[in-house]
Order: structure tokens, then sequence, then C-alpha cells
């Protein structure tokens, strides 16, 4: 949130990001509650100010109705999800028919497309009254849609119409055969929202799903002057979301600005001269290695790290040795790169998700034992004169 280009605009992106990933909640078959990211849909669109971005509670598809004299807007959607064409039928496999008689191709012509009508009349006969297909739908059987009082999306991207699908408990439909060899389409395919209905932000129309059966989806709608103004306001929201998922999933933050690693740092310190052996060496030496994070941030920011690296070690050594309240409190200092001072973040407000830094602990640490246990060397002999 704290990049170039949102950071004026921190406070409202924040409370947006923070919304959509509460609303996505599922919990799963273990009783746990999940946050997934793919629930939060992000579009773009040209045009206004970022601060006229909007949070829409429910599926957005960049795709509008397939034909105008469609209804705009549908309650109770019965929605089926279509990966196959809806156009004239045709012999599969290059087939082709020799006729002979030109009364004759005329009938072959009229049952192609019989065919097609009857597929799309089991559709609708099984309540369907929103159908997405990832293929064309052909204008002669978008009047039966029309007829029908339905809306119909053609070309919808694949990705949407699996997320559309399990969103709301339809299933994608790849044919229409069953194991008799006939064509039938069940209701038990179709999935249910709420509402269905078609609205035009910027310039572009988008059909949008709200109150989907299965689980909660949102979409936040991005507004901005060109494509990489949009692209870096669509990167950091997505990481936003990313740390969001990860401090709901886990329950548990800790104090940033270096706190974590000044803290493991003394407490290593401490514990290897506890220990008799050469494993005192290495545990000094990891604990070392924990500094480099505080004192990169420090340089980085173009403060004394020197100095304020020591200032926070008497801190936490202070925080972890001494049995006074007040002491205990000083746990949570940080650096304040701004005014290159030492804080509490924890009052600051500078937290990381727990999940997170014990994973870059392990993945640092694993990565150094890898290294390690690369002991061959490969020595060229110079050759004697």
């Amino acid at each position: 949130m704290s990049s170039k280009l949102l950071g004026a605009e921190s406070e409202f992106f924040s409370e947006m990001a923070v919304k959509a990933m509460s609303n996505v909640k599922t919990i799963n078959h273990a009783g746990e509650a999940k946050y997934p990211v793919k629930a939060v849909h992000i579009l773009k669109t040209h045009g206004k100010s970022s601060k006229e971005s909007v949070l829409v509670d429910g599926y957005a598809l960049e795709a509008g109705r397939s034909s105008q004299g469609m209804p705009t807007n549908i309650t109770n959607a019965k929605i089926a999800a279509i990966d196959f064409n809806l156009s004239k039928y045709r012999l599969q496999m290059g087939v082709s028919v020799l006729v002979q008689d030109p009364n004759e191709l005329e009938h072959i012509r009229q049952r192609e497309m019989d065919v097609t009508r009857e597929r799309v009349k089991k559709i609708l006969d099984s309540g369907a009254n929103v159908i997405i297909c990832s293929k064309g739908i052909d204008d002669f059987v978008l009047k039966y849609f029309v007829e029908a009082k339905a809306i119909a999306i053609r070309r919808v991207k694949k990705g949407d119409l699996r997320r559309i699908a399990s969103s709301s408990g339809a299933k994608v439909v790849t044919n229409l055969a069953n194991l008799e060899g006939e064509e039938k389409f069940d209701e038990s395919n179709l999935g249910f929202a709420a509402r269905v209905y078609e609205s035009r932000v910027g310039d572009w129309e988008y059909t949008f799903f709200e109150g989907l059966k299965q689980t909660k989806a949102q979409t936040i709608i991005l507004r901005g002057a060109n494509d990489f103004f949009l692209d870096e306001i669509e990167r950091s929201l997505h990481d936003s979301l990313c740390v969001i998922k990860r401090v709901l999933e886990s329950n548990a933050v800790v104090a940033g600005g270096g706190a974590v690693e000044i803290a493991l740092s003394i407490f290593l310190d401490d514990f290897a001269r506890t220990l008799g052996s050469r494993e005192q060496l290495a545990i000094a030496e990891f604990s070392e290695a924990l500094l480099v994070i505080p004192k990169t941030l420090a340089i980085n920011a173009a403060k004394d790290a020197t100095d304020l690296i020591a200032k926070l070690r008497v801190f936490h050594n202070a925080a972890q040795k001494s049995d006074e309240e007040s002491k205990k409190a000083l746990k949570h200092s940080g650096l304040d790169l701004i005014n290159g001072k030492v804080r509490n973040n924890l009052d600051a407000g500078v937290l990381e998700p727990a999940m997170s830094k014990i994973k870059s602990l392990k993945f640092a640490t694993e990565a150094a034992i890898t290294i390690l246990r690369i002991d061959d060397m490969i020595k060229l002999e110079s050759q004697e004169q």
C-alpha cells in the first residue's frame, strides 16, 4: 500500500482490501476458516480517478448480453455453464454426406439447425435463465433465448466460466450426452445466484453475479488514467490481499521493523553461551546473521545502522532479562525509519503476519544448509613446465 502511486490513497484501498477478504471467508471440511485470494476478482477500467474504484459484492464478468433483446436484470438466476458451441450442428471428424437430390440437402441443413434448437430447448426446459458459454452462440439460437427472456453470454473466458460455476454451484457441461447415448440436460447442473444484471462501467458493459450460492465472490473495479497506472494498482492490491489472507488464516501477527530479528538474536546469543561444545559457534553465527535484516532496513532508509541496532539490542536485552512490566513492553521495539528512531511498533501499527516471518526464517535456514552440504571442490592443477 505504500507504493509511489497508491501511497496517497492507501487508507481508501486498505479498507477495500480488508472488506473484500473478510467477505470471501469460507469454512473447509476440517472446520478451518479459509480466505481464497482467487475469490476476489480484480477488473481494470480506464477513466475517472483511482479513488472512484468500487468494491462489488459479487463476481463481475467482462462481457455483456449477446443480444439487446435480452433482459438486463434477472433475480433468482439459475445459471447454466456451457463449454461447447451453440451454433449450427455439423458432423464431426470431417464426415461429409454425398447427396444426389437437392431437396435432401435442404432437409439435412434443416436437421442441423433442429439439433441445435433441441439442445437449446433442453437447457431452457431445465429452468436455466442465465447461460454462460465459453464458445460461440449463433444468431438464430439467440432468438430462442430472447423469447425465453433469458440472458446468454458468449465467448466467456474458461477461467471465468469455471470460477462462476464453482461459486454458484453449477457444473461445467462439455456435452449433453448421457450413458444411454441420448442428449439430456439435468437441473442438477444449474448454479444459483440471487441476482444477475448488466451494468455499464466506463466504456464497457459488465455482467454482475450477486449472491452466489456456493461461495461468496467479490469484485474490485479499479479506475485510473492508463494501463501502467492500473497495473501498478493491481500489483499493490494483490500483495495486500495476500498479506490479509496470511493474517486472517494464521490469526497471529508480530511487531515489524526488525523487532523479531533483534529479539531472536539476543535470545540465541544468550542460549549459545550455555553450551560447552562447538555448537556454540554455529548458534552465535546464526544470531549474528539475523541482524542483517534490521541493518539493511536502516541502511536503505539512509539512517545510522550501527547506532539504531545498538539501541534495539539494549531494549530487547532489557525486555528479556527484566521482570518489570515497564521493561517487558520493550520487546515490541522496532525501527521507525522515517524519523530514524526506535519506537514501539505494536502501538504504531507496524505488524507482519507471524506465518510469513516463520516461513522466511525456515526457507533461509534451509537454503544455507543446502549450500553447506555441497562439499565438493573442483580444482585445476597448473601444468608443470
